[in-house]
């Protein structure tokens, strides 16, 4: 269960987990609240049903009328685990799966509370104690969990996100017309939120773009913070050697069009945006917040800098950016190497897979001989 299917990373780790499934032992279904997007289609071309919940907000009849749905569904499709994959539907789908008996209920925990404060995160403390298992994608993530919200350890189950390796690869790719001529590109493909720290990025960028000649950082992806990050853009100077670019649908092209992949959050789980940049070859740079350290090894697959540092962002990459190309190929071809062997769909899908069924033997109890 999501909230919506559209081109955001909770979406397609959803995806990817019903696509890949093993069929002979799961059937998959999916539920939404918006059955639109990029993971619905292609979701509908492997075959998985969609039921949309219509549901517009937690205070109207619609939640009711949505709640009944979602039990009739259950009980006519006879469906004995429920996995909800973000904080709408932790909300809704584990509470409503347990009134109408479903025997397996588990919910995630994709990001760190602490972005979703005030009441949100006490009824998230609720739903905790009404499930079977509680999925995190770092330890960073859970170890939040365990210390300041109380979860119990034996609730928690690590599964990290996955990479489909079939379209996130390293390649040759030729540069787009926003990047014509640039002799490196820096850049980040990511959703436009404060949490992703790209003013660290921007400053940092100011402080090194005349290192190089023909030197240019592309930022592609949408969000609330995108005029904040254009205005901060012009005022640093940057207009002819920064682009913005709106969300994208080949971000596997945009991937390898970048040289330098920079992840600067002040608040990150289990980046997707990063796996996917190592998966295609990108050298990465990316801040020491939650869970990058666990993809992330300084100066062995990438660069680490303490969040929120300029000088540390600038420092690194700076030291990337010359004209001895070693150091930065040497990095990039470590982080696809640990992307393949270590967060590919298979490799990922047998963790989820194991848990699915360990649940279910639990919930059905000792067999009689």
């Amino acid at each position: 269960m999501v909230r919506k299917l559209g081109i955001g990373g909770t979406e397609r780790q959803l995806a990817l987990a019903a696509m890949a499934l093993d069929r002979t032992l799961f059937e998959p279904h999916v539920a939404c609240f918006h059955a639109d997007g990029d993971r619905a289609r292609e979701l509908r071309s492997c075959g998985v049903p969609i039921v949309r919940l219509p549901v517009r907000s937690f205070k109207s009849a619609s939640a009711l009328k949505g709640a009944w749905l979602m039990g009739r569904y259950l009980r006519t499709h006879d469906i004995r685990l429920v996995h909800t994959f973000d904080v709408p539907m932790n909300l809704f789908g584990v509470p409503v799966a347990r009134f109408f008996r479903t025997p397996v209920v588990i919910s995630s925990q994709r990001a760190h509370r602490s972005l979703t404060p005030g009441v949100t995160t006490h009824l998230l403390r609720l739903t905790d104690r009404l499930v079977d298992g509680i999925v995190v994608n770092s330890h960073a993530v859970e170890r939040e969990l365990i210390e300041r919200h109380g979860a119990p350890r034996s609730l928690i189950h690590l599964w990290r996100n996955a990479i489909d390796c079939s379209r996130f690869f390293p390649g040759p790719s030729a540069r787009p017309p926003q990047l014509e001529g640039a002799s490196l590109v820096i850049g980040t493909v990511c959703v436009l939120r404060p949490e992703k720290g790209l003013d660290v990025l921007l400053d940092a960028f100011a402080r090194i773009r005349d290192v190089r000649p023909g030197l240019k950082l592309v930022i592609v992806g949408s969000g609330a913070a995108a005029p904040g990050l254009e205005a901060r853009s012009s005022r640093l100077g940057l207009a002819g050697s920064c682009c913005f670019i709106p969300a994208v649908s080949d971000v596997p092209g945009w991937l390898r069009s970048i040289d330098v992949f920079v992840l600067p959050s002040r608040s990150e789980s289990l980046s997707n945006s990063l796996m996917e940049a190592m998966a295609c070859g990108c050298c990465v740079v990316a801040s020491s917040a939650g869970g990058n350290p666990e993809l992330v090894t300084d100066g062995v697959n990438g660069m680490l800098f303490p969040a929120g540092d300029v000088a540390a962002l600038a420092g690194c990459l700076q030291s990337l950016i010359g004209e001895d190309s070693r150091q930065r190929l040497s990095l990039s071809a470590a982080a696809a190497a640990h992307a393949r062997r270590s967060f590919s769909t298979g490799v990922c899908m047998a963790g989820i897979s194991e848990l699915y069924t360990t649940l279910l033997d639990a919930c059905a109890g000792p067999s009689i001989s």
